[in-house]
């Protein structure tokens, strides 16, 4: 059974996902969107400190009690490259919150985690008062995406949980284009 939870109070779940084994390596911890000036070994604290109080930095899978993926989900102001980016711009001044970033753990691909992730953290956004979600998914055609350019998603992921494209972007994924896609939750 997959179930889905918000990160509050969870840090060492999180930690499983998108941390790395080793204190000293270098790695995301999910950052990058978050704040990349965070220096390596300061990542875990500064995560763990998001994982502290409400709404926290996203949700995880977990299928039988194991975590099995994530979804980082916050309101778009608490990601300091999406406020400065000059590749993904605002449409206009709502306040959305942003899905940015999935991670499925290998053992648990090809079950459909990722719809479950975006519906999980489409209903953590709305219980905390979201009335616009907004991603930034690739362009995939319908080929094959390899791991490493699909943790935005892809518009058809994002196309069939009822967000609509409402811009285009200049960042690419893997050499693949990206779009501004939102979901309006205040008609909910």
């Amino acid at each position: 059974m997959t179930e889905i939870r918000s990160a509050v109070g969870r840090f060492d779940d999180v930690a499983e996902v998108v941390g790395t084994k080793r204190p000293d390596a270098g790695g995301c911890w999910c950052m990058s969107y978050r704040d990349a000036r965070v220096p390596n070994l300061e990542r875990p604290g500064y995560l763990r400190g998001e994982c502290a109080a409400d709404p926290g930095p996203g949700v995880l899978a977990h299928v039988d009690d194991r975590v099995a993926g994530w979804c980082s989900i916050a309101p778009r102001s608490t990601y300091r490259r999406l406020m400065r980016s000059r590749t993904i711009t605002f449409l206009d001044d709502r306040a959305a919150w942003g899905a940015v970033y999935f991670v499925v753990r290998p053992s648990f691909r090809g079950r459909g985690l990722m719809h479950d992730l975006l519906d999980g953290a489409v209903a953590h956004a709305a219980e905390h008062g979201a009335q616009l979600v907004e991603c930034y998914p690739i362009e995939s055609a319908g080929t094959k995406v390899d791991v490493i350019s699909g943790y935005v998603g892809t518009v058809e992921l994002f196309g069939a949980h009822a967000f609509h494209r409402a811009g285009p972007t200049t960042a690419h994924s893997g050499h693949r284009d990206r779009w501004i896609m939102r979901r309006d939750l205040s008609a909910v």
